[in-house]
């Protein structure tokens, strides 16, 4: 088409071709803003002004994926790869999708793939021990996360991953000795902060709990987990106020925290305030099952 025959959008094709780079440039922004439904509506428009641009499927496929649209997110990688079959992103984008659906030995199938072109990719490697690990491959697993730790042990991040995957399987003493890897490279890293408050919560260690997550939570004010499990070590130490609290906030920041909701039910009961645990009790059972 020569620049002066219009699409059927009424632009020229070069104009096209620009609006459509312009649309694609946009929406990365709206992607690092977690505004993922404008960024849908400009890659969508992107799309249709130019289709040939793997970079607009593969990035309309990511914000469906992190917006849970996981039967639209498959189409869009789907199509990405149709233009660019190598692509390591997508293939372990789609990989995390299949992972979300069920479908491991699928995402297995492309993190594989993707790692042949792009061998030294964290989060890949780690996507995929979170796959082995779905599938009670443990062993396999924990060698996937050595891979990463190896790659840099200086990385907080990495430790940290593989803490969450022994705190996953119970395995809490493990866990804390990572996440404290991982302070030792970062002393303000949230989320290890965090995640070893739980683990010594777990342990019954509610002293050094506190410590630690009283910390995260001065650091990030709005951090809904570290008030969540907060509230639970509050809670074991006999402080209910305390404790509800928390798990006040917790639920405020995130309306959907069903975990938070079961343990403030249950400190509810133990008060007697039973009409509260009760409604407590029903929100949970809806947001984890479905219940009316």
């Amino acid at each position: 088409m020569s620049e002066g025959i219009k699409d059927e959008h009424g632009l020229p094709e070069a104009a096209a071709q620009s609006r459509a780079s312009v649309l694609r440039s946009r929406a990365e922004s709206y992607i690092a803003l977690s505004r993922h439904d404008a960024a849908i509506a400009d890659l969508t428009e992107s799309i249709a002004l130019a289709p040939g641009s793997a970079r607009a499927w593969r990035m309309r496929g990511e914000s469906h994926r992190l917006t849970e649209r996981y039967e639209a997110a498959l189409t869009d990688f789907d199509e990405s790869l149709k233009l660019e079959p190598d692509s390591a992103y997508a293939l372990g984008s789609r990989g995390q999708v299949y992972a979300a659906l069920g479908r491991t030995e699928d995402a297995l199938a492309d993190f594989d793939h993707a790692l042949t072109l792009s061998p030294d990719s964290p989060w890949i490697l780690e996507a995929k021990a979170d796959a082995l690990a779905d599938l009670d491959r443990t062993d396999e697993a924990l060698e996937e996360h050595a891979k990463i730790i190896a790659l840099d042990e200086g990385v907080p991040y990495s430790w940290a991953a593989r803490g969450d995957l022994y705190q996953r399987l119970h395995l809490y003493a493990e866990a804390i000795a990572d996440y404290t890897r991982a302070l030792e490279a970062d002393p303000a890293y949230v989320r290890a902060l965090s995640r070893r408050g739980e683990a010594l919560r777990m342990i019954d260690r509610y002293e050094e709990a506190l410590t630690d997550l009283d910390r995260a939570i001065e650091l990030d004010p709005e951090n809904d987990r570290a008030y969540g499990s907060r509230g639970a070590v509050h809670s074991e130490l006999g402080d209910d106020e305390a404790a509800l609290r928390d798990l006040d906030r917790a639920i405020e920041l995130d309306a959907g925290y069903v975990w938070a909701y079961r343990v403030r039910g249950e400190i509810l009961q133990e008060l007697e305030r039973h009409e509260e645990a009760v409604a407590d009790f029903t929100r949970a059972l809806h947001l984890e099952f479905g219940d009316a």
